[in-house]
């Protein structure tokens, strides 16, 4: 228990949400609270050279899109608050999955015109698995979007979440006002670009007040008391305990590009969002308070600085203290590490740092020994559970468009696959590399990643696999005549292990039907 204080100043989420909803531009809004960064990057503006904080990577920068999940750390009202910025799109869910096993909370963001979207589904099934704590914030309320109570009841129903209001709007597209804080009882008018420092709320204790009418007009003004009346009567306060089990989602209504909103939410994120909860293993749970150090890694990224071809391996600490140049065990190798020159991230800006504690995201230096999953503690023998990996969809050759670069190709599929959002196979008895990705999108940034970090071009074949599955059998001979018969779908994978890979799901069920000693893994877990 002696790390208590550290651990309690200590909040670790994710925003999530569907693509352009304004994840990346509320995460910017976060920072400029935080004091972190003064000024905000123009997200979709390809004129002005300042760009999001969140998006690092050349591509992303093109697109206008994030593709790779970014770290960082900025301090609020004496808390210490790990950001973890998600890929929106629905091709790098994997990254988005996996990000949720590293946070305790989650801000989800839901565009008021669009509404629900599917992608956001998925990401909210897998947060309601694990009953994470969810705070949501309806964005974009100065565009002509939907009614405030439908949008209510829409996330409800698609998402199957208890929604709780905290701040109610006053109408939106161009006739937006503001909102109405219900825990705080004040009025926040709207105005285009709201600067971080100014505080604009009016507290309006009584709504029959004539201030209210004075600042909103009479109409709004009683809209406004009747939304509240209703919302009292319905909701009622918000129980912290139904938001931290997961049950309970508190909403807010905002406008990030203009930093409408955002502080609210802010205000209370610090007040009621967990700070780190214990992890589950596979010997048993790890409190955050045990004095002994254990953390597992969730991303690798290789090239976080072109110039300097690192690798950096993305570690959350789940309990004890990590500390820089001490020896740790590394569960899955047995080898003791230690790392001289630990981060932590403002996006692409490292800072060396000395200690971390439970709820911290560490960048790790990395030469090739980690995967994700890794565990590292101080001595005992455990993995941390959960982290998903899946079976890729999209399968394609990988065709070498310049001999003289078959090295640099090689080095780039190696590490840009160890990133966890692409799967490398190569073909049993030949040399032929095979790219199997879960959506398309991501062979497009592989290809531009290999040509523009390792100077290797390739063309991309699509091959017509439908599922990759890893083999096992406790009948050797078995599984070698099936592997010397099936040849021509036969691959390996990185680590060495022999998968199959099916042109369709009758092909599949009839391999497995015709083989009842081989055993067709979805994923690789089975050789951990």
């Amino acid at each position: 228990m002696k790390y208590i204080n550290e651990i309690n100043k200590r909040k670790t989420f994710a925003i999530i949400s569907h693509p352009d909803a304004g994840k990346t531009t509320l995460t910017e809004k976060f920072l400029l609270f935080g004091g972190a960064i003064q000024t905000a990057g123009a997200v979709k503006s390809n004129k002005i050279k300042k760009h999001a904080t969140s998006d690092f990577m050349e591509i992303e920068r093109q697109r206008g899109i994030s593709v790779a999940t970014s770290v960082m750390t900025f301090e609020y009202k004496n808390h210490l608050i790990n950001l973890l910025d998600t890929p929106g799109h629905k091709d790098f869910a994997e990254d988005t999955y996996r990000t949720l096993t590293a946070v305790d909370s989650v801000v989800l963001v839901i565009d008021s015109v669009n509404g629900v979207e599917d992608q956001t589904r998925r990401l909210m099934e897998v947060i309601a698995m694990r009953n994470t704590p969810v705070i949501v914030f309806i964005n974009k309320m100065d565009r002509d979007g939907k009614n405030r109570f439908d949008l209510l009841e829409e996330i409800e129903k698609e998402l199957k979440i208890q929604l709780h209001p905290m701040t109610i709007p006053i109408n939106s597209g161009k006739e937006f006002k503001g909102v109405y804080d219900l825990s705080q009882k004040s009025l926040v008018l709207f105005t285009a670009g709201t600067k971080a420092e100014v505080d604009q709320a009016i507290e309006i204790n009584d709504l029959e007040n004539e201030l209210l009418d004075a600042k909103v007009g009479k109409n709004d003004a009683n809209i406004l008391r009747e939304d509240v009346e209703l919302i009292d009567g319905v909701y009622g306060d918000l129980k912290v305990e139904d938001y931290l089990s997961g049950k309970t989602a508190p909403v807010f209504f905002g406008s990030a590009v203009n930093n409408f909103g955002v502080k609210e939410m802010l205000d209370t994120f610090i007040r009621i969002a967990p700070t780190p909860r214990p992890r589950q293993t596979t010997v048993r749970e790890i409190a955050p308070a045990e004095d002994s150090f254990s953390g597992f890694v969730f991303k690798i990224h290789a090239n976080l600085d072109p110039r300097h071809r690192d690798r950096i391996a993305f570690l959350r600490v789940c309990s004890g203290r990590f500390a820089r140049n001490t020896y740790y065990h590394h569960v899955r190798s047995s080898k003791d590490v230690r790392f001289s020159n630990p981060y932590s991230f403002l996006a692409r800006q490292k800072d060396v740092i000395e200690e971390a504690y439970p709820g911290d995201v560490v960048g790790l230096f990395d030469t090739g020994n980690f995967k994700i999953g890794d565990t590292l503690t101080e001595g005992e023998d455990f993995y941390f559970t959960g982290i998903p990996s899946f079976s890729p969809e999209i399968f394609k050759e990988v065709i070498n468009k310049d001999p003289l670069k078959t090295k640099q190709l090689e080095k780039g599929l190696m590490q840009l696959t160890d990133e966890g959002v692409a799967q490398l196979f190569t073909q049993f008895g030949g040399n032929k590399k095979i790219i199997g990705c879960v959506g398309e999108l991501q062979f497009e940034v592989i290809q531009y990643r290999l040509l523009q970090e390792y100077g290797a071009s390739v063309q991309m074949n699509s091959l017509p696999f439908y599922k990759a599955c890893w083999l096992t059998s406790t009948d050797a001979k078995k599984l070698d005549d099936f592997v010397k018969y099936k040849q021509a779908n036969i691959a390996e994978d990185k680590d060495g292990h022999l998968v199959y890979l099916a042109q369709s799901e009758w092909f599949l069920n009839t391999e497995r039907n015709n083989n009842p000693d081989i055993e067709f893994h979805f994923t690789s877990e089975i050789h951990k």
